[in-house]
């Protein structure tokens, strides 16, 4: 009777110590827990095409994570997606000049946003637009214009 209580207890343990493991691998796996949007100031870019970015998508400047995307919208009058983002306070250094271009992390992967500094003198500030950007490539887009290309030349011969 002694040794089946002791082995249900131990069953409960390990069920719990599993819940818990897949619990904080889903909050690693969602970064919910990497950046708060508390900190940090806060910049726009304009895009004619977002693809795929999500809000909470990283925003990055060579391959370093320094921010993320805290809020995506849509501006009526100038038909543009606005992506607003959260970039971390020691990152406080980007020149009024600096490029905004959406990446594919990989052939399928997440899209994010990638930053290029200038060679302003002045800086950024809370609040600030980033007003060179590039769009997002999107596959399908390319993919068609591939396809109709193909189709023309065929009509030629």
């Amino acid at each position: 009777m002694m040794n089946v209580r002791a082995m249900e207890i131990g069953v409960g343990i390990f069920v719990a110590a599993g819940l818990a493991a897949l619990l904080m691998l889903a909050m690693r796996v969602s970064n919910v827990s990497d950046f708060s949007e508390g900190q940090g100031y806060t910049l726009t870019a304009r895009f004619d095409n977002i693809g795929g970015l999500k809000v909470r998508s990283p925003v990055r400047i060579g391959g370093v994570r320094i921010g993320r995307v805290t809020a995506i919208s849509y501006d009526e009058r100038a038909y543009q997606a606005v992506v607003t983002m959260a970039i971390q306070n020691k990152y406080d250094r980007l020149p009024t000049d600096t490029h905004a271009s959406i990446y594919t992390a990989g052939l399928l992967g997440e899209q994010y946003i990638g930053l290029e500094p200038g060679g302003a003198e002045k800086y950024l500030a809370n609040g600030g637009e980033i007003k060179q950007t590039q769009s997002a490539l999107v596959l399908e887009q390319l993919i068609g214009q591939f396809l109709f290309s193909k189709a023309s030349e065929g009509a030629k011969k």
